[in-house]
């Protein structure tokens, strides 16, 4: 009996081990998943900063009834602080500065008007610490910035930076390689007869994992011929921690692949997972620990299996911590007249309430690659057969 989609979850991600750490240089790290903690290495912001162009003075002489002030120096971000010399003086300050010694409080220059070489100010706006970012008001040294499992967008690998890492540790990115088999299957750009069809599936897989930030992602194509799969899939096993296959794992008599991976000495953990499209999902570990991942060849279940299974234990295997699915409600009811687990694709739109909905886009079967063009990715239906209803709240996978 096949597995269901949970119980496969469970199994690939019970098979797979820990990617190794390897460090780079914060420039290198965007998309890369952190696998230490980052501390702030000061208090931040590190000190009384300005946020307001203006001037800035001993709020008690103002509040004492004082007027007028001379402009005794200026203050520039980036300099060292200057101290206020007497409660009759102000310092001019730029936004990001240092708020000089002696003072605490900031007039904006909108504020400000100018009386004989002197800054005359309105008292009511003289208000003590308005527009001063006060020391270790965001974070205080030693406070935990960023937990390991984090993947590394543009704002986290902004505050690795504000931490002073100029490397930092992260999980070292998988070399994939991305297999499709088939006679059938023709390059773009090349002459087609009209029996065979577009190599297709390859390119949507690489382009899937790019978008995640795999970087290390190869490409072959090999013919329905035992012996150059063999052939090639012993390579691909050496150079590769991942092998992701399209096509070959059904049980047809040209469907090669679980025959040679087991020639090759990998195991199988699961073939058959309860579900349309993709039933036929293959999955194995080397004794190496190398994971090969052999999905169906027809473009849905393809697209499908990557992200309901691959991706999320690629993710796993790198150290980020499983987090709760995203979910989404129906815009328009479904009948599931199948047995098995069902994934709809769907359009994604938010309501003048901002709420999301999944507007269910059926494919003409798993070969209709064309049914998935501008759709947001998939929800998960349980078995059927069953009616779900408008407002029906399930999984959704994003492509």
């Amino acid at each position: 009996m096949a597995l269901d989609p949970q119980s496969a979850e469970a199994l690939i991600g019970s098979h797979l081990t820990c990617l190794p750490i390897e460090s780079l240089p914060i420039a290198q790290c965007v998309g890369a998943v952190l696998r230490e903690n980052v501390y702030a290495e000061r208090d931040q912001p590190p000190f009384d900063r300005v946020t307001m162009d203006g001037i800035a003075l001993a709020g008690a002489a103002a509040q004492a009834g004082r007027r007028r002030f001379r402009i005794q120096g200026t203050q520039a971000a980036g300099d060292p602080p200057l101290s206020l010399a007497r409660p009759d003086c102000c310092i001019e300050v730029m936004t990001g500065a240092v708020l000089p010694a002696g003072c605490d409080t900031v007039i904006p220059v909108e504020a400000l008007r100018a009386v004989d070489g002197d800054i005359e100010i309105d008292v009511q706006s003289a208000a003590p610490w308005r527009y001063v970012h006060r020391r270790g008001s965001d974070r205080t040294q030693g406070a935990l910035l960023l937990p390991a499992g984090t993947v590394l967008r543009a704002p986290e690998v902004a505050v690795a930076a504000s931490a002073g890492m100029a490397r930092v540790r992260v999980s070292s990115q998988p070399a994939i390689a991305v297999v499709s088999t088939g006679n059938e299957l023709v390059e773009p750009g090349e002459p087609i007869a009209p029996h065979q069809i577009r190599r297709s599936n390859a390119y949507a897989v690489a382009a899937a994992l790019r978008q995640r930030g795999f970087q290390r992602v190869a490409d072959d194509h090999i013919a329905d011929d035992a012996d150059a799969l063999h052939e090639r899939l012993r390579l691909h096993l050496q150079t590769h921690e991942v092998l992701i296959l399209s096509g070959g794992v059904s049980m047809g008599r040209f469907d090669l692949v679980p025959q040679a991976l087991r020639d090759l000495g990998v195991q199988c953990v699961l073939h058959g997972i309860a579900q349309r499209p993709g039933k036929p999902m293959w999955f194995g570990t080397s004794s190496t620990g190398r994971a090969v991942f052999a999905l169906p060849g027809n473009p849905v279940s393809t697209l499908v299996c990557l992200a309901r299974y691959v991706v999320p234990a690629l993710y796993a295997a790198m150290g980020v911590p499983a987090t709760a699915r995203e979910r989404i409600a129906l815009a328009a009811p479904i009948h599931w007249d199948v047995p098995l687990t069902g994934f709809m694709p769907v359009r994604v739109s938010v309501d003048e309430w901002a709420r999301p909905w999944g507007t269910p886009q059926p494919t003409n079967g798993s070969g209709d690659f064309a049914g998935l063009a501008m759709t947001d990715g998939f929800v998960e239906l349980p078995p059927g057969p069953a009616e779900f209803a408008k407002g029906f709240v399930t999984r959704l996978f994003r492509w």
